[in-house]
């Protein structure tokens, strides 16, 4: 990713020249220019998101499309200049293109040149929102998303009690549905099993789209029910893994190297990853 680009020293042009000068600029955050073109791009980017937004609401694209249009090419324009810059002064230009930020890079622009080319292009706008996605890199943001492997160790340890969880959810709405339908019938707008286990899901998860509603008092106490239990349902799979998250966390802080008292060890860790002693 481009992240991995940033921090690594590999890609940064080998002669000491403009191109170097220009790495330091647009890679390295640290530096104080870098500091301030990671704030002129952090500006850029959300001012390019919010003029999407706008053009999207159908009374502002009336008043003010021909603003829109010319900004979005203005900020077009800019992100095509980064983009060519960052393949010019990093040492391996494919690396980087073929990276995953390197790649949300240009989908930031391509969308605005295809509508040029493509009858219907305009539609491929919606890619733009990717834009968003660089502001993790930015903000070294993608250096925390490795935390998110501790939650999917937690999914995947509780994956067993979630998916017992689920099938009990589908036979529960499945019997409230048919007998939902059983009690109120066609006439209330329940004209099916399928049709009335659609109305159970979207009663048990609190939703009620209001398409659908009982009509007889025995259909309206069953709907309460169904409501009130939604609630607790809703509340058992942040229980399972958030236990397990919790055990996970145990084994993590348990492990401590007694050399250096170094904490955060794999669970099945076997040597220090400070010093290198075993646990």
């Amino acid at each position: 990713m481009a992240a991995s680009v940033k921090n690594n020293p590999q890609n940064r042009p080998a002669d000491s020249n403009w191109r170097n000068t220009l790495y330091t600029i647009i890679f390295e955050a640290d530096t104080p220019a870098g500091k301030i073109f990671d704030e002129v791009l952090i500006l850029t980017i959300l001012l390019s998101i919010i003029v999407v937004m706008l053009d999207s609401v159908s009374n502002l694209a009336a008043l003010y499309g021909g603003l829109f249009y010319s900004l979005e090419w203005i900020f077009t324009i800019l992100f095509t200049v980064e983009y060519l810059l960052r393949l010019i002064c990093v040492g391996r230009p494919l690396k980087y293109a073929t990276s995953f930020f390197g790649i949300i890079d240009l989908m930031a622009i391509l969308p605005t040149y295809l509508s040029l080319l493509l009858p219907g292009g305009r539609y491929l706008v919606v890619i733009r929102g990717l834009r968003l996605l660089r502001v993790f890199r930015v903000l070294k943001l993608v250096q925390y998303l490795g935390e998110a492997e501790f939650l999917i160790r937690a999914l995947r340890a509780s994956r067993r009690k979630i998916i017992l969880f689920q099938f009990t959810v589908l036979t529960l709405v499945v019997i409230l549905g048919s007998l939902m339908y059983v009690i109120e019938g066609a006439e209330s707008g329940f004209t099916s099993i399928p049709r009335s286990i659609y109305w159970a899901i979207i009663t048990l998860t609190t939703v009620g789209y209001g398409d659908i509603v009982p009509e007889t008092n025995l259909g309206q106490a069953l709907a309460s029910f169904i409501m009130i239990i939604g609630y607790s349902i809703i509340a058992v799979p942040t229980g399972i893994v958030t236990s397990e998250m919790t055990y996970a966390s145990r084994n993590l802080k348990g492990k401590v190297c007694q050399n250096c008292s170094f904490e955060g060890h794999d669970s099945d860790a076997k040597f220090c990853k400070r010093c290198g002693a075993e646990l």
